[in-house]
């Protein structure tokens, strides 16, 4: 008797790396910048692109702003940002392409909330399917006395995320699905999204993991060198804090990857930023074994892009990453009971 093997569950997928985007850039030139890098993923076969966290201004929790005008100016005030008129040219380009993206932007409601956001945006839908709020928010509230320093005021602008690690699906992503397909299958991939310094936190990923993720997606701004945010001894050389904090970043990319068995696409803004601030690069798409697929070579406006098959996070899943099988939960009560550290 003659067996048909199962189709490979294949996606193109890309991160799309910023270079520096400055204090004083225009946003419609940084948005320009964000088009041509889903055009140029869309002209490799890409059916998803992830853009950067605050994917459009720069990072602007290193400053502290007295002015309430001028914060609000680097927040989004629409709910829908696919509709506004200054950010809807990039979801209308995604419609065109048949693209769907993954962007991060900086959000107030309308009851004057502000968090560190992003969204998912399907093409086949014309509409937004979901949206992640950041929820480890790293920094601090006040500024270092330090005129030297680099403040990180993430705690000062952004609250943690209310919407928790909601994994979901989107119907006619992958080459199997029937391009009339509206309503998601099983056969359509299981997807989480992170911010920036939620992919430190294995809490973050096994949330996703236990919901059968089967690809994470993650923008991130993170700085190569700041002593007073990382704790970094302050004989450290900047090219060596840089080079630490890019090691850093793949590792928890590939290690979480690996531990939940799941592909995850990490999107960064890089480069130097108003001719100071450095953020490092390292954008790039790993897969279930931790491997790294693909990845940026410069720190400047990049599309790194892979061709996956997401059958291939079943060996983890059934096997040593069997959670059903393996997972002691009654042993891990101090994980959900205690935040701090309680010495023995």
């Amino acid at each position: 008797m003659l067996v048909l093997a199962a189709m490979a569950r294949i996606l193109k997928i890309a991160a799309a790396q910023l270079g520096p985007v400055h204090r004083d850039t225009p946003r419609e030139q940084t948005l320009e910048r964000l088009i041509n890098l889903l055009r140029s993923a869309a002209q490799r076969g890409a059916a998803l692109v992830v853009f950067p966290e605050l994917a459009f201004t720069t990072f602007f929790a290193r400053h502290l702003f007295t002015n309430p005008t001028h914060l609000d100016a680097f927040f989004e005030h629409d709910p829908d940002i696919s509709q506004s008129n200054v950010t809807g040219p990039l979801f209308a380009e995604a419609q065109r392409l048949r693209v769907d993206i993954c962007v991060g932007y900086a959000e107030k409601t309308r009851e004057g909330r502000t968090f560190n956001s992003a969204i998912y945006y399907s093409a086949k839908l014309s509409q937004v399917v979901t949206k992640y709020r950041k929820v480890h928010i790293p920094g601090t509230r006040e500024p270092v006395p330090d005129k030297m320093a680099t403040n990180h005021l993430e705690k000062r602008y952004f609250e943690p995320g209310d919407l928790g690690f909601r994994a979901f699906r989107v119907p006619g992503l992958i080459s199997l699905s029937d391009s009339t397909q509206t309503t998601c299958s099983v056969e359509d991939p299981i997807l989480g999204m992170l911010i920036c310094n939620d992919r430190r936190w294995p809490e973050a990923w096994r949330c996703y993991g236990l919901q059968g993720v089967e690809l994470v997606l993650c923008g991130y701004n993170t700085p190569g060198y700041n002593p007073h945010f990382w704790g970094t001894r302050e004989t450290i050389s900047p090219e060596k804090a840089t080079s630490t904090t890019l090691a850093q970043h793949k590792l928890v990319m590939q290690a979480n990857s690996y531990m939940n068995s799941c592909f995850s696409v990490a999107a960064g803004k890089a480069g130097i930023e108003d001719g100071r601030y450095d953020l490092i690069g390292g954008s790039c798409i790993v897969d279930p074994e931790g491997q790294i697929l693909a990845q940026a070579l410069t720190t400047d406006d990049e599309v790194v892009f892979a061709e996956i098959d997401l059958d291939a996070c079943r060996q983890g899943k059934e096997n040593i990453f069997n959670f059903a099988q393996h997972r002691m939960v009654e042993t891990y009560q101090r994980i959900v009971d205690q935040v701090g550290v309680i010495p023995p």
